[in-house]
């Protein structure tokens, strides 16, 4: 059982767009595979789209770096520090950070930078109650593991379960519906009023079909990744090699 966090990025990358004023999203990542690779990719999509086709900006002013800390949360020692890497952000002109770690050390320090004065906000991730710092929290994309453990368990005990994968998306109808959405989205008070009723347009717009991942899009080294029109299967999705053209940061750990 997966859930389909990569629609919650979506939308945590479109509030980042609709958000920051110099154009520049940091991304605070933890280990580099797959799944992070997909996930962060995922944010910049939205991130991409937001910018373009909902405020009609230029893409190539928008500005969008992943920095990997070495695993989900500080291990002193062993990864990266968080705190520096949010605070290296927000001192460089990145005036919103996605984070893609389990910890909240991004709004933490949004929260720091706006106190002294900074256009500062982050957006935290995994769980929806994450939004710490609420005034500079965009919002929160988590998982909601309850409907698909009750359907399997259930499965279990009438004799019908049977091996099989999920990868569970939304629950367009209510993506915060804690009894049948395998993902949700919580918007933080950081997010305007106007941000916020766009950013409820673009989820409806994923709602109706919109699929981002669709062609033309090339991996970060310029490689073909999807010709125009292309729509990427769940194994191209799932298994994604490179970063995507248009973000900074490294693909493969080192």
């Amino acid at each position: 059982i997966m859930g389909g966090m990569e629609y919650g990025k979506m939308i945590a990358g479109c509030a980042a767009a609709l958000t920051t004023k110099t154009g520049q999203i940091g991304y605070l990542g933890p280990l580099i595979n797959d799944e992070t690779r997909r996930l962060a990719s995922s944010a910049f999509l939205g991130a991409k789209h937001c910018w373009t086709e909902v405020l009609g900006n230029d893409p190539a002013a928008l500005k969008f770096k992943v920095t990997w800390i070495g695993f989900w949360f500080n291990i002193p020692g062993v990864t990266s520090d968080p705190t520096q890497v949010a605070d290296d952000f927000f001192n460089s002109g990145y005036d919103v950070v996605i984070s893609g770690i389990d910890t909240t050390e991004a709004l933490v320090e949004a929260k720091k930078m706006h106190d002294a004065g900074k256009d500062a906000y982050a957006l935290a991730y995994d769980f929806k109650d994450n939004c710490v710092a609420p005034d500079v929290c965009l919002g929160v994309p988590y998982f909601n593991w309850g409907p698909a453990y009750l359907t399997t368990i259930q499965s279990a005990i009438d004799g019908t379960f049977t091996e099989g994968f999920q990868w569970n998306g939304p629950d367009w109808a209510d993506i915060n519906n804690p009894d049948t959405s395998a993902i949700g989205f919580v918007k933080g008070n950081g997010l305007s009023t106007d941000a916020s009723a766009k950013l409820d347009e673009f989820i409806a717009a994923l709602a109706g079909g919109l699929n981002l991942w669709k062609g033309p899009i090339n991996l970060q080294d310029g490689t073909a990744y999807l010709a125009d029109g292309e729509v990427a299967t769940d194994l191209q999705i799932w298994y994604l090699p490179q970063l995507l053209e248009g973000m900074e940061g490294q693909s493969v750990s080192q």
